[in-house]
Formats: structure tokens, sequence, C-alpha cells
């Protein structure tokens, strides 16, 4: 798997790190404050939005995870790329208007205002270590794999480091506005890239889709499977995928932080919606080709190898470079926006409520100097993931430790008035406590069951301790509630007059379908 690189690729790669690195510190000469550093301004309109959120989420973990899955069990894996809309749905409908009406900079800060400041910082501290050690961490890690296929004596520790600094420069300068500027680079050329080698790929197979199909093993393009699959069975498709989702889109800093930095409510919607729509492209340029892989080389023996596999062995010179930069696109997006929302969670949760006096300079130094610690760490971590059984395992085993206590405070807490802080900070530290002896057990091969249906248990045991525990104790505010749940208004926040073409529940409407459509299809 070996593969000389062209100079002409070479001068591609290089050339993306140059325009990266330009734009990124031409935008820090104009951040001047927390919000500029941390929010961009609050100046970000639909399309930055919307590409912003595409580019940060595919990762080059994902990439290389994703193609990796659907070699080994199938196209399953696509469903937590496609439905995402769903859950970008319930964050147009009901999250985007509570949280931008409180005019927070953290996600951690709306739990402090719906419930109290243990909720915050508990879920502060979570947030920040799921970001560095595996959002980071995970997408270092594939990038690193993915450039020792081209330069086999790399260190992947050292090659980790430098990608993270790379990324550690550019957002400690410009923050947030850096960020997903050069996302919308990146989210651009990752498209074309994966594009290019799908369309190559099938081309291999004289573009015809039961050559396909027939190559693979049965079922391998369906997205129900049995309860003994290894990938995805059906009960983890209905009990944690849509946990899962919720969790990730509507309250994860590393994700949720460029729309809080959005114009207003209308633009934020509109880009939320968009990169619903762009969250389908993955299963046909990422996932697909994987699941392709297989009639041309059926003897990877590890699903990470996979897509380096496919870049090597199927694209000309000069599109490996192209390819090649759409990787470290997605590594990049990844990093940076992790990098910028663990600093922004550490000095607005933790420094700035302890330092009453800090200036606005002494926030953009705290957070320049958070971004560079936070990239060292997991430069360090990245090389230790490989000691897991797959890069995607690893991300998913570690997503429901934490997402099930997190998503009931959040999505049960927006309707259940009754929920209040006693409730909400027992269910993060039970909750919590129980997944990770759930995944101990799985270690020492006493637990059985897949890691999506766990999900799906713990939602309800989270659900049980915050409904109990609120009930037991002391009601919250009424009158305060009233602004922090869900009420009928939100609905339509901000789009009162406008026409139907620009009112964003048609363009939900169309979302669903489609979805629909897809899954109807893949059934």
């Amino acid at each position: 798997m070996e593969s000389t690189i062209s100079n002409i690729d070479i001068g591609i790669v290089i050339s993306y790190f140059l325009i990266v690195l330009f734009i990124g510190l031409w935008i820090s000469r104009k951040t001047k404050t927390g919000e500029d550093l941390f929010l961009g301004g609050r100046t970000f309109g639909w399309g930055i939005i919307g590409l912003s959120l595409f580019a940060s989420n595919i990762s080059g973990s994902t990439i290389v995870g994703l193609a990796g899955a659907a070699y080994t069990t199938g196209i399953v894996n696509s469903v937590y790329e496609w439905m995402s809309g769903l859950p970008l749905i319930i964050a147009a409908l009901i999250f985007i208007p509570l949280y931008l009406r409180s005019k927070i900079t953290t996600i951690p800060e709306f739990l402090q205002l719906r419930f109290d400041r243990r909720s915050q910082k508990f879920f502060s501290i979570i947030t920040i270590f799921s970001t560095i050690m595996i959002e980071t961490a995970g997408a270092l890690y594939a990038g690193s794999l993915v450039l020792q296929t081209f330069f086999p004596d790399l260190v992947m520790w050292q090659t980790s480091l430098v990608l993270a600094v790379i990324a550690g420069i550019y957002t400690a300068g410009g923050g947030l506005k850096a960020v997903v500027y050069t996302d919308a680079i990146q989210a651009v050329i990752l498209i074309v890239g994966c594009s290019i080698i799908t369309w190559i790929l099938f081309g291999k197979l004289d573009y015809d889709w039961a050559r396909v199909v027939a190559a693979a093993p049965e079922g391998h393009f369906s997205v129900v499977q049995p309860l003994d699959d290894e990938g995805l069975p059906w009960p983890g498709l209905l009990m944690g995928v849509p946990f899962l989702g919720f969790w990730y889109w509507s309250t994860n800093q590393y994700i949720f932080q460029r729309v809080l930095g959005a114009k207003d409510i209308q633009q934020a919607r509109w880009g939320v919606i968009f990169a619903g729509f762009l969250k389908i492209i993955p299963l046909f340029i990422m996932v697909i080709p994987g699941a392709m892989a297989i009639s041309l080389f059926p003897d990877i023996a590890n699903g990470d190898q996979v897509f380096p596999t496919l870049v090597t062995k199927v694209l000309p010179v000069g599109l490996i470079g192209l390819v090649l930069a759409g990787v470290i696109s997605a590594i990049m997006s990844s990093v940076d926006s992790a990098l910028n929302s663990s600093s922004t969670l550490l000095v607005i949760d933790f420094i700035k409520p302890v330092k009453k006096d800090v200036t606005e300079k002494d926030i953009v130094k705290y957070g320049r100097i958070s971004t560079l610690v936070f990239m060292v760490i997991a430069a360090l971590w990245a090389p230790q993931i490989q000691n897991f059984t797959g890069l995607w395992d690893y991300l998913q085993q570690m997503f429901s430790i934490i997402v099930p206590p997190v998503a009931v405070i959040f999505l049960v807490g927006v309707f259940f008035k009754r929920g209040n802080g006693d409730g909400a900070f027992w269910t993060l530290v039970l909750g919590t406590l129980a997944g990770i002896g759930l995944f101990v057990l799985e270690q020492f091969d006493m637990w059985h069951l897949h890691y999506t249906i766990n999900v799906g248990l713990m939602i309800l045991l989270s659900t049980v301790i915050f409904v109990v525990v609120s009930l037991m104790t002391p009601a919250p505010d009424a009158e305060k509630m009233k602004l922090l749940t869900y009420r009928k208004e939100l609905l339509m926040d901000g789009f009162e007059n406008v026409p139907w073409y620009k009112n964003y529940i048609y363009h939900i409407v169309v979302l669903v379908v489609v979805i629909t459509y897809i899954l109807i299809w893949l059934w």
C-alpha cells in the first residue's frame, strides 16, 4: 500500500496549507475581543454556517472511519450521516431561539440559566474532555494514518503534533472567524475530492450498480441489520442513533459554536437546515465507496486502511494531491473547531467567573494560551487510539458514555418545566458513572449489548433519575422557566413576516422528504 507521491501532488497540498495559514493569520489582525475570538463577532450568515458545520463534522476520522466501517460491516453506519437532518431540525425548531435569545457564548451557560452552576461546570468539563480526547485526537490519528500511507517513515506522534500545530496557530490567532472561513474552503475541497474518487471507483466497476451490489456480502447495502450485527443492530438504529445525533447537533459546543455566532435567528436556522442537506452527501461519496472497495480490494485486513488504499490505488497523479488536500482539510476543520470550542469553554465557564476584573485583552490572551495547551494534549494522545479495535468503534464507544445524561437534561429539560438543578446535576453524575460502568464491563467481556442499545438503556435510566430527583426537590422559578423552556411561539420566532419561500419550515419539509426517500431506498 506504499505509494510514491508526485511533486505535483505535494505542491497541491503545500499550496493548501499556505492558503489556510494566510487566511487565519490575516483574520487574526482583526480579532480584538473575546466575542471576536469565540463567536466571530456574531456576524455569520447561513451559507458560511452550513458549510462550517459540514466541514467540522466531516473530519478525517469520519472519512477514514466511515469508509472502513462500510467495508467491514456494510453501509449501515451511514445512518449517522444522512439522519443528521432530523436532530438538525430539532435544533432549528427549538434550541436555536432558546440559545440565541439567551445571548450565551457556550452551551453549558444555558444549563446555568436553566438549572444551576453545578450542571454548567460538570457538562463543561465533560465537553472539554470529549472534544480533546475524542474529536481532536481522533482527527489527528486519522490524518496521521493517511499521511503514513504516502510517507511510510513518518512517526505517528510527530505527524499528529505537526498537524495540531498548524491548526493551532491560525485558530489561536483568528478564533472562530478564522475557523469558519477556512472551514468553508475545506468543505468545498472535501466534497470535490471525495466525489472524484467515488466516480473513478464506480467507473472501474463499469458504472454498474448491480455489479457493485452483487460483489458485496448479502445485506451489505441495507441499514436494517439483525440483533447480533456488529456494526449497528436494528434496536440501536431506533434507540441510539437519534439521541447520539441530538447530542451532537444541539448540545455540542464543538459543533454549535458557529451557530451561536450567527447574525440572527433567521440566519442560524437557515444555516443548520443547509447543513442537513449537505449531510446527505457523505452516504454517496464516503460510505458507498468503502462498500464498493470490496470488489476491487477484497483483502484489506484493517478497515482504517480502506480509504488510504483507495486514494493510493485508484487515483492518478494530481488527483491524489487534491484528495489528500481534502482529507487534510477535514482534519484541519475538525481540529480547529475543537481547539476553539475547548478554549471557549475553559475561558468563559471557568476563568471568567473567577476573575471578575478580567479585561477583553485578558480573555483573548487566555483563549489563545489554552488553545495551544489543548493542541499539545490532543497530539500526544492521538497515537494511543491505535490500541483500539477501530477508529469508528473508538469514537462511538466514547460517545455512548457521555451522551445519554446530557441528551436527557437538554431534551427532557426543555419540555419538563418541573425539572430542576438537583435533577440535572444528579442525572449528569449518576448517568455518567453508569455509562463508565457499562464500558468497563464491556472491556472485561461481561456486557455484550451493542453501544447504541446501551445508549437507549442509559437514556431511559437518566430520564428516570432526572424526573424522580426533580419531583423530590424544590421546583424551579416558574416565571424564569417560561423563557428557558419550550413554548409554541418559539417555532416562528424571527419568521413572523417572511414570504413562504424564505420560511425555514418549508425547507424542513423538503429535507424530511429526502431523508424518508433514502430510508425507503436503503431498507
